[in-house]
C-alpha cells in the first residue's frame, strides 16, 4: 500500500519535475538581486535582499506541543526544497512543451519526464513519511499556485488524475487540497518564510 502512495506522489512530481543532473543539490538558496538605477545622470547600485520575517517568540502549552512544532520544522526543511524544485522545473517543462511542434511530441516528452522522475526521485520520495507526503502536496500547491490534482490533470489527463487522486485517498491524502496560508497552514507558512529568509 505504501508503494501505491509513493507512486501517486511520483506522478505529482512527474507533472512538474523534469530530470535534473544526478549531482544537483536540493538545498535552499537565498538569492540577492543587484541592479543599477539611473538617477539625475548618476548610476546608483541597488541591492535587493530577501524579505526578513519577524516572528514573535513561540510559546508552547506543554512539551508535547513543542515536539509537534519541532517535528513540523524538520518536515518542512526536508520537503520544501522538493516543492521549490517542482516549481522551477514546472516552468521549464511548460516552456519546453510550447516549443514542440505537435501533440505527439509533447506526449513523448511527458513520458520521458515521467521515466526520468521515477528513476531519480523514487529513492527520495520513498523515504518520506505519510505526513511528509501530505506536506509535500501542500507545498507544491504553495510554490506552483495550483493543486497537484490540477497539474496532473493538465499534463496527464483527467483519467489518470482521478486514478492518482483515488490512490492518494487510500492513504488519507488529497491531491485537490489547497494550501491555506491564512488558515490551517499558517504555521507552515511561518516556517517556510523563516526558511526563505535564512532564519532557520
Amino acid at each position: 500500500m505504501k508503494g501505491a502512495f509513493v507512486c501517486s506522489l511520483l506522478f505529482v512530481f512527474a507533472s512538474a519535475v523534469a530530470a535534473q543532473p544526478a549531482g544537483d543539490s536540493l538545498q535552499t538558496q537565498i538569492y540577492v538581486r543587484i541592479n543599477t538605477v539611473e538617477y539625475e545622470g548618476d548610476s546608483i547600485t541597488n541591492v535587493e535582499l530577501p524579505a526578513f520575517v519577524r516572528v514573535a517568540p513561540m510559546t508552547f502549552k506543554n512539551e508535547k506541543e513543542r515536539e509537534r512544532y519541532n517535528r513540523m520544522v524538520k518536515n518542512v526543511r526536508q520537503v520544501f526544497p522538493l516543492a521549490q524544485l517542482a516549481r522551477q522545473t514546472l516552468i521549464e517543462t511548460y516552456e519546453y512543451l510550447q516549443t514542440l511542434p505537435d501533440e505527439q511530441a509533447r506526449q513523448e516528452h511527458i513520458a520521458r519526464v515521467e521515466r526520468g522522475v521515477k528513476e531519480q526521485y523514487t529513492p527520495r520520495v520513498r523515504k518520506l513519511s505519510r505526513s511528509q507526503g501530505k506536506l509535500l502536496i501542500k507545498l507544491i500547491d504553495r510554490e506552483c499556485g495550483q493543486s497537484s490534482f490540477q497539474m496532473v490533470k493538465a499534463f496527464l489527463g483527467p483519467l489518470r488524475a482521478n486514478f492518482y487522486q483515488a490512490v492518494a485517498g487510500l492513504f488519507g491524502a488529497n491531491l485537490s487540497k489547497r494550501y491555506d496560508p491564512e488558515g490551517d497552514d499558517k504555521h507552515i507558512e511561518t516556517i517556510v518564510k523563516m526558511l526563505e529568509s535564512g532564519q532557520l
